[in-house]
């Protein structure tokens, strides 16, 4: 699960993170009380979205292919046209907002339909000497977490992983001793702070540690991580995800959920208790088990096509569910044909089968559609598709199946 800025900042000041004080509006109005509330001279207004690349995003008034390479290249974006804006009086704070509110900002991490601002974050300016970067995540290969550091930060950080990786600096802090107070320092010195910085820094990490293990976080990070002229270490951007399968237990934070940030189609599937994750392909996929959704869908690619989605029904699917997955696989216009594969072990293939034929008199079927079962009950599930005189493609191997339905949307 994602969050805004504007909330993960809020998280990171209850454990003593250092950040910049901040508001979030939804009107002109709010922003400038905010900014009001805040004082000062200088306030910056940043558009919030679960995107990376709003500095160097574009407000787009409509789809075009044009609008769409500007603002995905972020190339020529003036400090007054993308979605992190400098305001320099109360009559700017106002202006910014009411431009980005309402509107659509397309940046590197949106796609091409971009994302609609809904809510503005109004924080204090700050005195930048250096900008730096953190980010925290689990290394699954190395069954600990990774502090990832370089003294180079901001909005080219992708840059510098790419022509100078060197400069990237990981520790791994070991699950008994949690983070220790030298790992702190010798990243701190790693990424080049000396003197008073390194004692700020340090706390920083030690307490980022703490938020991110209580959290359930899956990842933080911090770009840019800046040092003031005062030689304070303050989080001046923050993006926060965390385990989904553990906001049971982060009441607080599931609060936190932004339904408008998130695919329908997604959240339509999440109330059926599926697995669905919205791809870039053509061809649907309905399969129980994440494994073998994984390998249907290689296969898939391998055979010289791309799935339109990750759907996992689940070991205990019903008849329902599978309706219901059907129903999300075809509202999906990109969709050309559809590939079932089931693996028959709790689940029973008839019941499938059942589930398939139910759901195709239900919502209709105007793609090819080829049906893989194998296991529990296979031949059974085979028959009752057969006499169903629907026009369904049965297969016995994914490989079949896989050439199967790349040749059906072929033709």
């Amino acid at each position: 699960m994602k969050i805004h800025e504007y909330q993960a900042k809020e998280i990171l000041r209850r454990y003593g993170v250092p950040v910049l004080e901040g508001h979030a509006a939804t009107s002109g109005d709010q922003a400038v009380a905010a900014a009001e509330k805040i004082g000062g001279k200088v306030w910056v207004v940043k558009s919030q979205i679960h995107a990376g690349g709003r500095g160097k995003g574009r407000f787009i008034e409509q789809v075009s292919a044009e609008a769409i390479a500007l603002a995905v290249n972020g190339d020529d974006v003036d400090e007054g046209e993308g979605g992190v804006r400098l305001a320099f009086s109360l009559e700017d704070v106002r202006k910014h907002t009411e431009s980005m509110l309402g509107h659509t900002l397309v940046t590197k991490q949106t796609g091409a339909e971009g994302k609609l601002v809904r809510t503005v974050f109004i924080e204090a300016g700050c005195n930048i000497d250096r900008e730096l970067y953190l980010s925290v995540m689990l290394d699954r290969s190395e069954n600990r977490i990774l502090f990832m550091a370089s003294k180079h930060g901001g909005m080219n950080i992708e840059d510098v992983a790419h022509d100078t990786p060197e400069e990237i600096h990981n520790i791994l802090v070991h699950p008994a001793s949690g983070m220790t107070a030298f790992q702190a320092r010798q990243l701190a010195f790693k990424i080049g702070l000396s003197g008073k910085e390194v004692r700020a820094a340090s706390k920083f990490f030690m307490n980022m540690y703490k938020c991110y293990m209580e959290t359930d976080s899956d990842m933080v990070e911090i770009n840019p991580l800046v040092v003031t002229n005062e030689g304070a270490v303050v989080a001046l951007d923050c993006k926060m995800s965390f385990d989904s399968n553990a906001m049971y237990r982060q009441k607080a934070i599931a609060e936190y959920r932004d339904l408008h940030e998130e695919e329908a189609t997604e959240i339509e599937a999440g109330k059926w208790g599926l697995s669905f994750v919205k791809l870039d392909g053509n061809i649907g996929c309905l399969v129980n088990g994440a494994g073998l959704a994984m390998s249907t869908m290689d296969i898939i690619q391998f055979k010289g096509a791309m799935p339109a989605n990750f759907l996992d029904v689940g070991g205990g699917a019903g008849r329902e569910q599978v309706t219901a997955a059907f129903e999300i696989i075809t509202k999906d216009p990109a969709v050309k044909g559809i590939l079932v594969n089931i693996f028959g072990g709790i689940m029973q293939c008839d019941v499938i089968a059942e589930g398939v034929i139910a759901a195709v008199k239900e919502v209709g079927l105007t793609v090819p559609l080829v049906v893989r079962f194998a296991g529990t009950n296979a031949e059974l599930g085979k028959k009752i598709l057969a006499e169903s005189g629907l026009n369904i493609t049965p297969a016995t191997s994914l490989d079949e199946a896989a050439s199967a339905i790349v040749k059906a949307i072929s033709e």
